[in-house]
C-alpha cells in the first residue's frame, strides 16, 4: 500500500517531517526503512512480535516501516503506563526484543523502566544500528527503494491480508490493558473508510501530536495521511498546548486529530490566526464537550468533527464529516459496518453497542495466554458502549457499561453526570464515580479541578432542564489534577483510587 501510495503521489514527493525539521520523501522512506529492516533482521526473525519504544519522530515511523519490510510485527509500547503495566505488555505479546534510542530516554526520563525492561528482553539502540551501517549496506537498501516490489518479494514470504500487522495496546482506562492485534486489512480498510467520509488530499498537512502507541494517533496519524499523500509533521508530545498551535501556524497545517482534553487546551492558548489554514478538526478517544465545540467555532471559525473508535476496530467506528453532521452525535457508521443494539434492563433508550466489520481487530492477545491469539467471537465486538441511533443513522453514545451506577434501581450514566459539571463549571475538569452505599445501592461522587462545586447548582440546572435528580452527586471532592492517561483520556482507575485514599483519610 506503501509503494502505491508512492506511485501515486510521485516517489520524490515530501511525506514525512518531525521536529528536526528534516523533511523525507516517499523515496527516502522507504530506502531508510529497507536499511533499517535488513539491519533489524539479524535480531529478531519473521512474525516474531517486537516492541517499539519512541516519541513521535520519523524515527519511529522509520522502525515501524522496517519491521514491516522484514515480516516483523511491530507491537507500540505505551511509555507512560508505568514500568509495571509496560513489562505486563511486554509479556503479554511475548516480546523478547525493544527498539528505543539512548537520546529518548534520557530526554524523557525512562532511567528505571529502561532497566526494568532490560531484565526481560533485549534491547537494541537505535544510535548502535547507525554505527554498524556499513557502505554495502546503503547500496543495497538505496537498490531496494528502487525496485521495492522485487525487494519486498526478496525479504519476506508473501504478507496475506488477515496477517497480523501491528499490536497495540488498550489503554487501561477501564483496567489491565489488552495487546490488540491489527491485520493489515483491518488497517487498510480503516483508512478507506474514512478517506470515503472526509476529502483528505495531497495538498493537506497533517499536524500529529497524538502518541503513534494509541490507535487513534497510528491510523489517523500516520497511516491515513502516508496512504493518502498528506504530508505529516509529527511533534513528540500532545501535551505542548502554546507549542502546538504556533507549529500549526508554521507549518500550514491544514488537518488535526486530538481529543476533548487537548483541543480545548490548544483552543485556549492559541493566537486567533494560528489555526487560519485548517481545514478538518477531528476529535476522538473521549466525548467532545460543547464548551470545546463553541471555543473552536468562535475563535477560529472551525467545526470540530467529532468522531467515536476503540483501538480494537482500528480504531475509527463512525464520524462526522462535512457532508454529514450533527452535533452531539459521533456521526453516522463507516461503511461497511454491520451493527446490533442489545438491550440493557434499567435503560430504555438505546442498547449495547456490538460490530462486525473488516476493520474489526484480529483478535485479543491476554497476560497469561502464552501468546495465543483470541479472536472475536463470529467477527463481532463488544463496544461496552450504551449508544442509541437516530433516524437519519447518527450514533448517540450514552456511556460506557462500566460507567454506569445503580442508584434507587435505575440506571444512571457517570458521563451525563460529568457533561452536567462541565455545563455548571466549563473550566473544571471533572471527574464522576460511584462508591457503594448501604441505602441506595451505589452513590454519586463527582470529583473536581473546579474549586467551589456545590450540589445546589447542579440541582437547579437539573431542575431548569428536566433532569432527574438522581443524576446530582451526593458528595463533591476537590483535586489539584485530576489522572490523566497518556492519551489525555480519564484515567479512571486511578481516580477511583484517589478517591477511595481520600475518603479513607477524611
Amino acid at each position: 500500500a506503501l509503494i502505491e501510495a508512492a506511485d501515486t503521489h510521485g516517489h520524490d514527493a515530501i511525506i514525512l517531517e518531525d521536529i528536526e525539521r528534516t523533511p523525507i520523501s516517499y523515496q527516502q522512506l522507504m530506502l531508510r526503512s529497507f536499511l533499517l529492516g535488513d539491519l533489524l533482521c539479524s535480531n529478531t526473525s519473521p512474525g516474531a512480535h517486537v516492541g517499539i519504544l519512541l516519541p513521535n519522530t520519523s524515527a519511529a515511523v522509520l522502525t515501524m516501516l522496517g519491521l514491516q519490510s522484514r515480516g516483523i510485527v511491530p507491537a507500540m509500547l505505551n511509555y507512560t503506563m508505568g514500568e509495571k503495566s509496560a513489562a505486563a505488555a511486554v509479556e503479554t505479546a511475548a516480546i523478547q526484543t525493544i527498539i528505543t534510542a539512548r537520546r529518548f530516554i534520557e530526554k524523557a526520563e525512562l532511567e528505571n523502566l529502561e532497566k526494568a525492561l532490560t531484565q526481560k528482553v533485549t534491547i537494541i539502540y537505535l544510535e548502535d544500528l547507525k554505527e554498524q551501517v556499513t557502505i554495502k549496506d546503503k547500496f543495497m537498501a538505496y537498490m531496494a527503494a528502487r525496485t521495492p516490489r522485487h525487494a519486498l518479494k526478496q525479504r519476506i514470504t508473501p504478507v496475506q491480508p488477515d496477517d497480523a500487522a501491528l499490536i497495540l495496546f488498550t489503554s487501561g482506562s477501564e483496567g489491565t490493558p489488552k495487546g490488540v492485534v491489527l491485520s493489515h486489512q483491518n488497517l487498510l480498510a480503516n483508512v478507506a473508510q474514512i478517506s470515503s467520509q472526509i476529502a483528505f488530499n495531497r495538498h493537506d498537512v497533517c499536524l500529529s501530536a497524538l502518541p503513534i502507541f494509541h490507535s487513534f494517533g497510528m491510523t489517523g496519524g500516520i497511516l491515513l495521511p502516508l496512504l493518502t499523500g498528506m504530508r505529516i509533521f509529527l511533534y513528540t508530545s500532545p501535551l505542548h498546548y502554546r507549542v502546538i498551535p504556533e507549529i500549526a501556524y508554521d507549518i500550514n497545517a491544514t488537518v488535526l486529530f486530538g481529543t476533548n482534553v487537548f483541543l480545548a487546551a490548544y483552543a485556549k492558548h492559541a493566537d486567533p490566526y494560528d489555526f487560519y489554514a485548517m481545514r478538518f478538526v477531528v476529535s476522538g478517544a473521549e466525548k467532545l464537550q460543547q464548551e470545546t465545540r463553541d471555543l473552536w467555532i468562535e475563535k477560529f471559525g472551525l467545526r470540530i468533527f467529532e468522531g467515536y473508535g476503540a483501538t480494537e476496530t482500528s480504531p475509527v467506528l463512525a464520524v462526522n464529516s462535512p457532508m454529514h453532521y450533527k452535533v452531539g452525535s459521533v456521526g453516522q457508521l463507516m461503511p461497511g459496518i454491520q451493527h446490533r443494539l442489545e438491550p440493557v434492563p434499567g435503560i430504555e433508550h438505546g442498547g449495547r453497542l456490538w460490530v462486525k466489520g473488516p476493520n474489526i481487530m484480529a483478535g485479543y492477545l491476554l497476560h497469561g495466554s502464552n501468546g495465543k491469539l483470541q479472536p472475536p467471537e463470529s467477527g463481532w465486538y463488544d463496544t461496552g458502549d450504551i449508544a442509541s441511533i437516530d433516524d437519519d443513522g447518527f450514533i448517540h453514545i450514552q456511556g460506557r457499561i462500566k460507567r454506569f451506577a445503580k442508584i434507587a434501581g435505575e440506571m444512571i450514566s457517570l458521563t451525563v453526570v460529568e457533561e452536567i459539571a462541565q455545563h455548571c463549571w466549563p473550566k473544571g475538569i471533572h471527574v464522576a464515580l460511584a462508591i457503594s452505599d448501604a441505602r441506595k445501592g451505589e452513590q454519586l461522587v463527582l470529583m473536581s479541578t473546579h474549586m467551589s462545586t456545590e450540589r445546589k447548582i447542579m440541582l437547579d440546572y437539573a431542575r431548569q432542564h428536566g433532569i432527574n435528580e438522581l443524576q446530582i452527586p451526593r458528595q463533591f471532592i476537590h483535586v489539584d489534577r485530576v489522572p490523566l492517561l497518556g492519551t489525555g483520556k480519564i484515567d479512571y482507575p486511578a481516580a477511583q483510587k484517589l478517591l477511595h485514599s481520600m475518603l479513607n483519610k477524611s
